[in-house]
Parts: C-alpha cells; sequence; structure tokens
C-alpha cells in the first residue's frame, strides 16, 4: 500500500505482511461497516477504508499496546472519523464484547486474519502480541468464526486469510453459520501449489460452495509481483474476486 498509508508498527512483535493487505483489499465494494477481528496495528480495515471499499470501520485487537497503536494509524492516516480500535478479546463473552461496545449482529462485513499454527507447532515468538498473531489452538479457530457469525448482520459477509492446509478445519467451522461460500487459492507462482486461500462466506445462506480459480503472487522468476498482485500492494487496486 506504497503511498496510500503508513504504520507505526512494534519493533519486535508481529509485523503486519502481504496477507493483512490482501485481506483489506478483499473487502466487497460499497461496505458501511466493517470490523476487523484481531486487527493488529489495523492494516487490513485501514486498508478497506483507503481503498474506498468501506465507509466505516471497527478494529478488535487484544493487546493494549498493540491497540493503541492501531488508534495512532487510524489518526494519523486521517481516519478518526470513520475508524475506532477496541482493546477486546474475541474470546470475551457477548455481554463483555457488547459492554465494551461491539454491537452482536451489526457489521455487514467481518474480517480476519488469525493465528494459524497449532499451538505446540513451529517456534513459539518470544513476543507475546507475535505469538498470539502466529499460534493457536486447533478449537481456537471456531472460536474466531463464531464471533464472526455474532457481531455479523443477518447476510453479512465473512471474509478470512487461512493457511490453505488450514482449508478443511475452516470450511467445517463455517459450514454452521455462513453459505455462499467462495475460496480462492493463493499460490507463490504459477503452477505452485497453493499456500493461502481468501475465504468468503455469507451469515445464514444456503447456497453453494464455489471454488475460483487460483491465482499466482509471483510470475515465473518466482520474484516481481504478478501484476494484479503488485498493483494491489502499490494500493493502486482492490481484489476483483
Amino acid at each position: 500500500m506504497a503511498g496510500r498509508i503508513t504504520l507505526s508498527q512494534p519493533r519486535n512483535g508481529f509485523r503486519a505482511g502481504f496477507d493483512s493487505v490482501l485481506l483489506g483489499a478483499a473487502v466487497r465494494n460499497g461496505t458501511q461497516n466493517l470490523l476487523d477481528l484481531g486487527a493488529g496495528v489495523g492494516t487490513a480495515g485501514l486498508v478497506a477504508l483507503a481503498l474506498g471499499r468501506a465507509a466505516r470501520a471497527t478494529l478488535l485487537e487484544r493487546h493494549a499496546e498493540t491497540a493503541a497503536l492501531a488508534r495512532e494509524n487510524i489518526a494519523d492516516n486521517g481516519f478518526s472519523g470513520r475508524a475506532e480500535a477496541l482493546t477486546l478479546d474475541i474470546l470475551a463473552s457477548g455481554p463483555t464484547r457488547q459492554a465494551a461496545g461491539l454491537a452482536a449482529n451489526h457489521f455487514d462485513a467481518v474480517i480476519a486474519n488469525p493465528p494459524f499454527f497449532d499451538v505446540g507447532q513451529g517456534t513459539l515468538a518470544p513476543e507475546a502480541s507475535r505469538a498470539d498473531a502466529r499460534h493457536m489452538a486447533q478449537e481456537g479457530l471456531e472460536a474466531w468464526i463464531r464471533c464472526a457469525a455474532g457481531c455479523a448482520a443477518a447476510g453479512g459477509e465473512f471474509v478470512i486469510v487461512y493457511p490453505a492446509q488450514g482449508l478443511s478445519t475452516l470450511l467445517a467451522a463455517m459450514a454452521p453459520r455462513f453459505g455462499a461460500v467462495t475460496v480462492l487459492p493463493i499460490s507463490p507462482r504459477p503452477g505452485a501449489p497453493a499456500t493461502r486461500v481468501l475465504v468468503r462466506g455469507k451469515k445464514g445462506s444456503r447456497a453453494p460452495l464455489t471454488l475460483l480459480a487460483g491465482r499466482a503472487l509471483h510470475g515465473e522468476d518466482g520474484r516481481d509481483f504478478a501484476q494484479e498482485f503488485d498493483a494491489i500492494f502499490r494500493g493502486a487496486a482492490a481484489l476483483d474476486w
């Protein structure tokens, strides 16, 4: 998002990458009220605002220091009248979330870039916010989906970016709550297996799943971004899917 937004990030904590930018760029145009679960410093939500995909964004982050950086980023990018950051754990009860200002059944779009390693896999990062952003027990994904469904309005969309190897678990968690599911596989380069998926679903829908053709981040040489993704990362385009 060169030239569109600037971000203050923790020196040693989790730092936003292309997943967060793709997630923000994947928000459907015309979204009025956007909720970013586990927002970190606010990257995805601010990308959606900067691209004009959403009118207003609420950023939900459990770590107070990271949430403070999200508020700083909201102000620094001129979105103080259109965004807010709440310090709140998505695992909090419904009444606790509502008492903190997070409305139930309200948002027409909810987005998430949740932790992607099961606890016990990989190497746990020493800094708490970074560790939380990368590690989560398998049952934790169910809690994220449940929170998204509770916050989304009837017919509202949920968009998530997740590792491709976790797709079956993700779809199983979404199935009771979201239909009209669309899956976009993303690979590092043409012909390579997908490493990430963007998945979109509609709350309460019974429409069947759509599996889109995969897209490659890079060209054949694996260095430069493909034209579509280069435009997204430069802040010149949203994701058309």
